[in-house]
Formats: structure tokens, sequence, C-alpha cells
């Protein structure tokens, strides 16, 4: 998951919102239309590879960047009419949603539902719904702390283990300035889980945000900002950005983000030796990072879905995925890739590799956007001052409740 819109391409652009002659190459079963929800900085590379599948495997493949932040509901709109891409890079949060609305292929019984055991296992659990199978894993994420290697060699500290650990260094990188805490919702689930909670318990049916441990897992982001340890944005929709600011113009020596803003930060003055930018596991659990990432999604009466299966089988390649891995540092979800000369080679994915494997796994449900829309405004106004800890979350349980999921419990 991406915290900000990737740039849309100008015929993307077009395509998704008029949804007129795009996708649907209708009645053509040799042609896969693609849906690429990736960045400008990636998308010539998905470009390349999903154009080699094509050629190696006899069907064409026409490709559309369309806007990460438009895309879901794009694709709902155009698919519901029975038209839109024959295959969709679709956020891991969605397929639950997709499925339910059936808007996507069941691929159970399919290739593309064998042989998964290279996948590694919470990037596979993303592309199930119901026991059944709907996706095939593409990339994965994880949150990592970035620091400033130059900084804390200076001031004779080493990257914090804990959260204890960053109140004790802070005074010598400069208070506040230590580290940056993003008030995005998705950023707040590493100090959820901190203590080991969570947001929902899916096989229990029970709402466990307001839970001890959840609420104590929040109340250390906003322990950090009073112990003058963090600093944070007030204005939400650019907290991401503001945070990229401080990191990137040397104003802080430690952020938390994911593998897609390597290229942002090293292409800065303050790190324009890579060498200078440190990645570290997130302090607090031994998973304190949730799974992110994205999979294809084939669409439910595409022409073209043999075509498509090929497609999707080729793209999700270990092949294919090492050449996008080496090319671009995003994170394999097949595990023989990472054992490509080319990506044992790439910093930013051996920086990450161990983080993958230890992900915290979501709840993969329909109504997972649901639940992190509430959380992020509930965790602005802990970090804020406005509500305390335990309030922000009864109040979130309670929405959780009656507009997300009436059917569980509340504690």
């Amino acid at each position: 998951m991406r915290p900000e819109a990737t740039v849309t391409a100008a015929l993307g652009l077009v395509c998704a919102l008029t949804l007129a002659g795009c996708g649907g190459a209708e009645g053509n079963a040799n042609q896969v239309v693609y849906w690429d929800t990736s960045g400008t900085a990636e998308s010539a590379v998905f470009r390349e590879v999903a154009t080699s599948c094509g050629k190696s495997g006899g069907y064409q493949v026409q490709v559309e960047t369309v806007s990460f932040d438009q895309a879901l509901n794009n694709y709902k709109t155009a698919a519901q009419g029975g038209r839109g891409p024959d295959v969709l890079r679709a956020d891991v949060g969605w397929v639950a949603q997709l499925a339910e609305a059936g808007l996507i292929q069941d691929l159970s019984g399919t290739p593309l539902a064998e042989d998964t055991a290279d996948f590694l296992p919470n990037a596979l659990k993303s592309t199930r719904y119901e026991g059944k199978t709907y996706a095939v894993p593409q990339v994965t994420d994880a949150l990592a702390l970035f620091y400033n290697k130059r900084k804390l060699d200076e001031a004779g500290v080493q990257p914090p283990k804990t959260w204890e650990d960053v109140k004790r260094i802070a005074p010598e990188l400069g208070g506040e300035n230590a580290l940056f805490i993003n008030n995005d919702e998705y950023y707040a689930l590493p100090f959820l889980y901190t203590h080991g909670g969570d947001l929902v318990d899916t096989e229990g049916r029970m709402i466990e945000v307001n839970s001890p441990e959840s609420v104590r897992g929040i109340g250390i982001a906003k322990d950090l900002l009073d112990a003058g340890a963090a600093r944070t944005a007030l204005d939400q929709p650019n907290s991401y950005t503001s945070m990229k600011a401080a990191f990137t113009n040397g104003e802080v020596a430690m952020v938390i983000d994911g593998p897609w803003a390597v290229p942002e930060y090293t292409e800065s003055q303050e790190f324009s030796d890579p060498a200078d930018l440190g990645i570290a596991p997130v302090p607090g659990s031994a998973n304190p990072s949730p799974v992110g990432g994205h999979d294809y999604v084939i669409r439910q009466g595409s022409d073209a879905t043999e075509a498509s299966q090929q497609f999707v089988r080729c793209m999700s390649s270990a092949q294919s995925q090492a050449k996008i891995a080496a090319e671009l540092g995003l994170l394999p979800t097949r595990k023989s890739a990472y054992e490509d000369p080319a990506v044992a080679g790439n910093p930013i994915v051996q920086a990450f590799e161990p983080l993958a494997a230890s992900t915290h796994s979501r709840a993969w449900i329909p109504e997972n956007n649901e639940l992190l829309e509430p959380l992020q405004t509930a965790y602005a106004d802990v970090l804020a001052g406005r509500q305390q800890p335990q309030a922000a979350m009864d109040d979130l349980a309670k929405t959780y409740q009656t507009s997300v999921l009436p059917d569980y419990a509340k504690r």
C-alpha cells in the first residue's frame, strides 16, 4: 500500500475517467488489456515486462497506466458494466472486496492456483477469499525504519530496536527531530501491533482496535511526541509529503516508510550517496510491519481469459519478478526470485527481504478499506491531542460495529 497517488499517464487518465474505448478489446481472445497502477518511475519497467510476456506467449498486450487512487472505483464501475481491463494490478486490500462483488475470476482449479509453495505465505494469503483463490501475488511491501547514517554516526548512536530506544537517543539527534511520525492510517499499524494489538480478529469475529494491547500501542506514538522524541504534521493530507521533505532536507534523522520511497530519497541531495540511507526494522514487536503490495486479478467476463492467465503466469514468474526487483528495488513475492544474482546484489531488496518475510498479516475481508479510513481520523486525533488513545479507539470500535462490521462483537 502506498500513501500517495501515483501519477497517471495521459492515455490512462482518459481511460480511467471516461471509460470510453478502454479495456475491453471486446471479443478479442488474443489481446490482454492490462491496467498498471504503478508510479511513473516504475511503469516503464512493468510495460517492458508486459510487452515481453505478450511476445513470448503469442498474444497482444495493451498496457494502460491508471492512477492508483482512482483505479479501484474506476475498475468497479467498468467491470459492473462488462467493461474494463482483462487484468488489473490490484492492491492486496482490494481482492476480497472485488471477489465478493463477483468482479474478478475465481482462479481455483486453474494453473495459476497450482505450485504456490514458492510464494511468501503472507503475500499468498491476500489472494484468497472464503477458501478460493482470486489473485496471484505480484510484489509485496513492508515498512522499515529509514535513518540518516551520517546523523546517527555523528551522534554516536545505533538504530533503535525499541520505542524506548527512540526516546533514549532522541536528545542526541535533536529531540523532536529524531523521528517524524506520519499520521496516515497505514503508518499507525506498526504502533498498533507493538504489544499484540490489531484492528479485528476475523476468526473470532471480534473487534480488537480498542483492546488494551491496541490502545497501549497507539499510545506509544503520542508518548514519543509528548517526550519530545518525535514530531508529526497536524495537516493530515500533507503528512506524508511533510515527512519526506523533512527527511530529504536533513531536518529529521529517521522516518518509517516502504521500499517504494527509496528512489525519491536517494535522488535528494541529502542522500546523493545512497550509502547514507540506512534501513532497519521498525522498532517494536517481532513483526511490526503490515503486509502490503499488489496482486494480479482477472476480470469476470473477460473475453481473453486464457491469454490473461498466460499473461499473469508470465508476469508473476520468478524471472519477471527478479527483473522488476533488480531494476526497481521492489520486493518479490516468490522466494526463489531473491536467489537471482541481480536481486541478491540489490541493497534495497536485501535490506527489506527479512522484513517482508516477517510481516503482520492483515484482515483479508471485503471491508478492509473501510477499517482503515476511520482509523486515519482516530489516529490523527490522538497525535494532535484532540482525544486520548482509549477514547479514540473506543469511538473507532463503535464505528466499526455500527457501520462496517455489525456482526462482529465489540469489547
